[in-house]
C-alpha cells in the first residue's frame, strides 16, 4: 500500500512542509529527514551489522521522533519504554526484549540504569545503554555521530517494525509485535474516518511511548501534515496551545478532556478530538457539546494500531454510549463464551481481524490463546446494533481502567500480598469521577495498627509497581468477601470499600 520509509517518500514530496513544531522550535519535512539521517547513522555506529533491536526511554520530541523513523530507515525494531513503569517492572521487559542498544536522556537515565540493575540475566558490560544527551551514569555511553549506512534495507511491509507492551488479560505485560502494514493501514483508515487536509496541525500531547502518542508520527508524514509535540499534558498549558497554535485535531483521554474543560478551553481552529483510552460518559460528551468541541469517541487497542471503530461528533445524542462502526478494512465478530456467534443487540466478546491487528506477541504461546479463526480476541465485552454500531460495556476479566492506562487487579494483589502483615488481598476498580475508575484495594491482617499497615503496603507498591497502578484507597477489613466457590465478590468489596 504504502513505501516503508515513510518520511523519506514525504521529505522527497512535500520538502519545504512544516513536519514537527516543538516549543519555539519548527522542522521542515527536509530538515526532520536530515535528523533522521544523522541518528540512523549514530545507531548504525553502535549497532549489529545486521537488523537490530532498540528500546527507547526518551520524552517525548524530536529525538524521539527521529528514533522511530530512523529504525524503520534502518529496517530495525522500535520498542518505545513506558517510563512511568518502576525499575523492576522496566528490568522484567529488558529482559524479555533482549534488546542491542538501550537509548535513554538525561531525564529518564538513572532510571533505565537503574531497571539495567535489576535484570536477572545480563551483565552490565551488555547493557549497551547510550544516551542522546551527556551521560552521567557509569556504563552509559554518549550516542556517536557517524555516517548512514549505505546498505541499509527499510523494513518488508509485514516484519516487524515496533514493539509495544500493553496490560493483557491475565496482567502478564504482552509484547505486541507491529508491523509497517499495520501502521499504515491504520492510518489510512483513521484519515477515511476522521477526514486530513494538508493544513492541518495534530497535536501530541500523549506519550510516544502508548499508541495513541505514537501514531501521530507516522501518520503526520504519511499525510504530510505538522505535527506539534507538547513533551507532557498541562491543561493550562495545553488549553493555551489548543487556543493559539491553530490546532486542528488531538488525541486525548477522557480524563484529560475533563481538565480542559475545568480550564475553560478554547478551541477556535479544532475540527477533531480523537477520546479513547476509556470509556468517556454522557456527561463528558455534552459539556464538550456545550463547549462546541468536536468529539470523536473512539474505540481501540494497541494490538490494531490504534482505532478499531470510531463515532462522529453527536452520534452519542441518537445512539447514547456507541463507539461507532469500525473503521474501513476492520472487522468486528462478536461470540459469546459458547463460542457462537452473536446476535445484533447481544453481548459477547468482541473478536476483530482486518490489515491493522497484529501478527502477534513477542510470546508465541500468547498469540496462540489470542487467536482464533474470527481473528484476534480484545477481552472486551459488547455489542452492536443492526448497522455495525459498536458499544463496549466491560472486560471479560477484571482489569481496571484508570486514566486511560490498564492496571491489573492479580498483579496489584500479588504485590500487595508481598507485603510484611498482609494476609490477604482484594484488588477493584471503583468509579472516580476524575480518572474513570480508581485503583482500591481491601486488606486483611491480624495487625491492630491499621494505618501503619495501609501507609507500609504503599511505601512497598512504591518501589515494585508505577504510579498509577498504586491504590489510591486502601482499608483494612476482616475477610476477604467471597462467593460460593471461593472466588472474589468484587461487588461486595466494593461495598466494603465504599461504607
Amino acid at each position: 500500500m504504502f513505501g516503508t520509509d515513510l518520511l523519506r517518500t514525504r521529505a522527497a514530496a512535500t520538502p519545504d512542509r512544516t513536519a514537527l513544531e516543538l516549543a519555539e522550535s519548527t522542522w521542515s519535512y527536509r530538515d526532520l529527514d536530515s535528523a533522521v539521517d544523522e541518528m540512523a547513522a549514530s545507531l548504525a555506529a553502535v549497532g549489529p551489522d545486521d537488523t537490530a533491536r532498540v528500546a527507547v526511554a526518551l520524552p517525548s520530541g524530536v529525538s524521539f521522533v527521529s528514533t522511530i523513523h530512523a529504525t524503520l530507515r534502518l529496517g530495525w525494531e522500535l520498542v518505545p519504554l513506558n517510563t512511568r513503569l518502576s525499575a523492576s517492572e522496566l528490568a522484567d521487559r529488558l529482559d524479555r526484549l533482549t534488546p542491542d542498544i538501550v537509548l535513554c536522556a538525561s531525564e529518564t537515565e538513572s532510571l533505565i540504569a537503574e531497571a539495567q540493575e535489576h535484570q536477572s540475566h545480563v551483565e552490565t558490560a551488555d547493557h549497551r545503554r547510550y544516551t542522546v544527551e551527556k551521560p552521567s551514569q557509569p556504563d552509559t555511553a554518549e550516542l556517536p555521530t557517524g555516517s548512514p549506512p549505505a546498505d541499509a534495507e527499510p523494513h518488508d511491509p509485514a516484519e516487524t517494525a515496533l514493539v509495544l507492551f500493553t496490560s493483557g488479560t491475565t496482567g502478564e505485560p504482552k509484547g505486541v509485535r507491529l508491523t509497517v502494514r499495520n501502521l499504515t493501514a491504520s492510518a489510512f483508515a483513521s484519515a477515511l474516518r476522521l477526514g486530513v487536509t494538508p493544513s492541518d496541525r495534530w497535536l501530541c500531547c500523549l506519550p510516544m511511548y502508548h499508541m495513541g502518542g505514537l501514531a501521530p508520527v507516522i501518520r503526520s508524514a504519511l499525510y504530510g501534515t505538522t505535527l506539534v509535540v507538547q513533551p507532557k499534558f498541562d491543561a493550562e498549558q495545553t488549553a493555551t496551545v489548543l487556543d493559539s497554535a491553530g490546532i486542528t485535531g488531538v488525541s486525548l483521554v477522557p480524563t484529560q478532556l475533563t481538565r480542559l474543560l475545568a480550564a475553560g478551553v478554547s478551541v477556535p481552529d479544532l475540527r477533531t478530538v480523537l477520546l479513547g483510552g476509556a470509556p468517556a460518559s454522557a456527561e463528558l460528551l455534552d459539556r464538550a457539546d456545550e463547549a462546541e468541541i468536536p468529539v470523536y469517541p473512539t474505540y481501540g487497542m494497541t494490538e490494531t494500531a490504534s482505532q478499531i471503530a470510531t463515532a462522529r461528533p453527536g452520534d452519542h445524542h441518537n445512539h447514547p454510549g456507541t463507539v461507532g462502526q469500525p473503521l474501513y478494512g476492520t472487522s468486528v465478530t462478536v461470540l459469546g463464551s459458547d463460542g457462537k456467534l452473536r446476535s445484533a443487540g447481544e453481548r459477547g466478546e468482541l473478536v476483530v481481524s482486518g490489515p491493522t491487528v497484529t501478527p502477534g506477541y513477542l510470546d508465541a504461546s500468547q498469540t496462540e490463546v489470542a487467536f482464533s479463526e474470527h481473528g484476534l480476541h480484545t477481552g472486551d465485552l459488547g455489542y452492536r446494533d443492526e448497522d455495525g454500531r459498536l458499544w463496549v460495556v466491560g472486560r471479560v476479566d477484571d482489569t481496571i481502567i484508570t486514566g486511560g492506562e490498564l492496571v491489573s487487579p492479580a498483579t496489584v494483589g500479588d504485590v500487595i500480598r508481598s507485603a510484611p502483615g498482609v494476609e490477604d488481598v482484594a484488588v477493584v476498580g471503583i468509579s472516580d469521577e476524575e480518572w474513570g475508575e480508581r485503583v482500591a484495594a481491601a486488606l486483611v491482617s491480624d495487625q491492630t495498627d491499621a494505618r501503619e499497615l495501609i501507609e507500609r503496603v504503599e511505601d512497598h507498591c512504591r518501589e515494585q509497581l508505577a504510579g498509577y497502578k498504586i491504590p489510591r484507597q486502601m482499608r483494612v477489613v476482616d475477610s476477604i468477601p467471597r462467593t460460593q466457590s471461593g472466588t472474589i465478590d468484587r461487588e461486595a468489596v466494593r461495598e466494603l470499600l465504599a461504607g
